[in-house]
């Protein structure tokens, strides 16, 4: 499987789009919720978040030939980068893709001078979690969502690019 890893544009937006709410739709529901519905005033709003996000550089693709199987939500913070979703079309889950893609964002994180990645999940998403510390990430927290919208615990995750010395001191990875 040879991938290409790119941000995404506003033109694809739409395909990004249908791979995410694909790959989050099992999950959503998992957690007692659905996902706006089209031409709801909701998937309106989002979208139009999501339309900027795409506008500023910071949704990414991985694409198969010109097929689009992933994408990467980011949200640029003062120290790190936050992914707020990472999503894998069904039919490619389990091949190894969004490990690909976590190697790729951490390059990202990396290349702009960021100390870390961070992101959350729900706690009962047990196969995520052990894939995100497969990748370094460390549990940071527990606690409910600060949405409200449903009462299942989330996880806060991070992946520190400092390493510890044998004195505890943090210092940069090179």
């Amino acid at each position: 499987m040879a991938l290409t890893f790119r941000t995404a544009t506003l033109s694809e937006g739409e395909e990004v789009g249908r791979v995410i709410r694909a790959a989050f739709t099992p999950y959503v529901r998992a957690l007692g919720r659905e996902l706006a519905a089209d031409g709801s005033a909701r998937f309106a709003e989002e979208w139009e978040r999501f339309a900027a996000e795409l506008e500023r550089g910071d949704v990414y693709a991985a694409l198969e030939g010109e097929r689009i199987v992933g994408a990467v939500r980011t949200k640029p913070r003062e120290k790190d980068l936050y992914i707020h979703q990472i999503a894998v079309e069904p039919l490619q889950q389990g091949t190894g893709v969004g490990s690909w893609l976590l190697q790729r964002i951490d390059e990202v994180a990396r290349a702009r001078g960021l100390g870390g990645l961070a992101l959350m999940t729900a706690e009962m998403a047990a196969a995520n979690i052990r894939l995100y510390q497969r990748h370094g990430f460390e549990i940071a927290s527990r606690g409910p969502p600060d949405h409200g919208l449903d009462p299942h615990t989330r996880v806060y995750m991070v992946k520190s690019f400092q390493e510890k010395s044998a004195t505890g001191v943090a210092r940069s990875q090179q």
